[in-house]
């Protein structure tokens, strides 16, 4: 074996550029091949950081569409939802584990010669369990401070950064559409999600807060959403139907009558985005392997021309007692060779390209050690696939034919 492998060597390094050529086509595929998949499972990855930023296990119930002069609004423009509605989910609910009121809108804040422009969301101290939000420094604000509309606020990262700078925001008393609130904590940074929106970049306040003091409307208690969890990820559907009765009912929608509200189950919308972004990932993969195919294709042409050039030596190792099985592997060892050289060059181009991407674009990207092996693995395999018929034919020759040869 080590024999075959010295002697496949001599062959290939005996002609330097034309064995370069026809690994290009390898070191091409097996570099694309693990640069495509490392972007598409980067761009997975953080579509599953998302949904997990974003919550699990939800829905989100909105406003129906409000009707002014015959006319029909877009939804979540009618006043339909109220913290009642809230409370009724939370306590009748079977398959509920939180529901979470919300108010939202943009506001101006200031502090010292400070300012930033922002959305300021009201919301229980439930939201951050919904959304899976983690109090960094501080601490978040609890049920009595909803009762009292106590006039305290959460920051996001960028919020802090933006207003403090340096300086430890906790304690420190910020205006929020010129009322006065106390940061009682920050919350830890999540980034931008995959769109580019920064998950950083808000406030949040006691709901009863946000609707004395900042968001008024002429119907009281009225919110702007309503996010509710499942106990578990069995019991989604269950929810959205307990939900839509609970709601029917307290409306007092008798029945045919078109709901008032919309539920939108946010939990499946992101999973199908994730599951498209995966499916993406492979294709990008399967795209990326046609050039080694093509690889392949371009070791099959030169060894057949291999094959042609060295006729002659095929007669003489024949004519001296070589079977024609010694001269199949030799020519098969040369093909293999070819594309395992080729794939560990391309290793470290699809290696060092992925880098470069993160580098210079920002974007993620995932080194996959199952992608590097089935990478080589498949070259090595093309190696024996399209080297096999010109060692056949090698093997096959005439020896007395073959001496002839000129």
């Amino acid at each position: 074996m080590f024999e075959m492998l010295r002697s496949a060597l001599r062959s290939l390094f005996a002609n330097k550029t034309r064995s370069a050529l026809t690994m290009l086509g390898i070191i091409i595929g097996v570099g694309a091949v693990i640069t495509m998949v490392a972007v598409g499972s980067g761009a997975a990855m953080e579509m599953d950081r998302f949904i997990s930023g974003v919550g699990s296990n939800l829905v989100i119930v909105f406003p129906g569409a409000a009707r002014t002069a015959g006319s029909r609004q877009a939804a979540g423009s009618a006043a339909s939802l109220t913290l009642a509605d809230a409370d009724i989910l939370r306590n009748e609910g079977i398959f509920i584990a939180e529901v979470v009121p919300e108010i939202y809108g943009g506001t101006q804040l200031i502090y010292g010669n400070s300012n930033w422009n922002t959305t300021t969301l009201g919301g229980t101290p439930g939201i951050l369990d919904v959304r899976e939000w983690r109090v960094d420094a501080g601490q978040p604000f609890a049920d009595s401070d909803v009762r009292s509309a106590a006039k305290i606020c959460l920051l996001g990262a960028t919020v802090a950064k933006n207003l403090f700078d340096d300086e430890d925001p906790v304690g420190k008393v910020i205006r929020i559409r010129r009322v006065p609130f106390r940061v009682v904590g920050v919350l830890a940074a999540k980034g931008p999600n995959p769109w580019g929106g920064d998950q950083d970049d808000f406030v949040i306040v006691p709901i009863t807060t946000a609707q004395r003091r900042l968001f008024r409307s002429a119907i009281p208690g009225s919110v702007r959403r309503i996010t509710v969890q499942a106990v578990n990820r069995e019991s989604l559907r269950a929810m959205q139907d307990e939900v839509r009765a609970i709601l029917r009912q307290r409306h007092r929608l008798t029945e045919g009558a078109e709901d008032d509200f919309v539920i939108r189950d946010m939990t499946q919308i992101l999973e199908n985005v994730a599951a498209s972004t995966r499916v993406m990932a492979l294709l990008l993969g399967a795209v990326a392997s046609i050039s080694l195919l093509v690889g392949g294709i371009g070791i099959m042409n030169i060894m057949l021309v291999s094959v042609s050039e060295r006729t002659r030596e095929i007669g003489i190792r024949m004519a001296v007692g070589a079977r024609p099985l010694d001269v199949r592997i030799q020519f098969l060892a040369e093909a293999v060779t070819l594309s395992v050289l080729g794939g560990g060059i391309g290793i470290v181009g699809g290696v060092g390209a992925s880098r470069v991407i993160t580098e210079i674009f920002d974007w993620p990207t995932v080194i996959s050690a199952a992608a590097i092996l089935i990478a080589v693995g498949f070259s090595a395999i093309v190696g024996v696939f399209f080297g096999f018929w010109p060692a056949w034919k090698a093997s096959n020759l005439d020896p007395i034919e073959a001496l002839r040869y000129e």
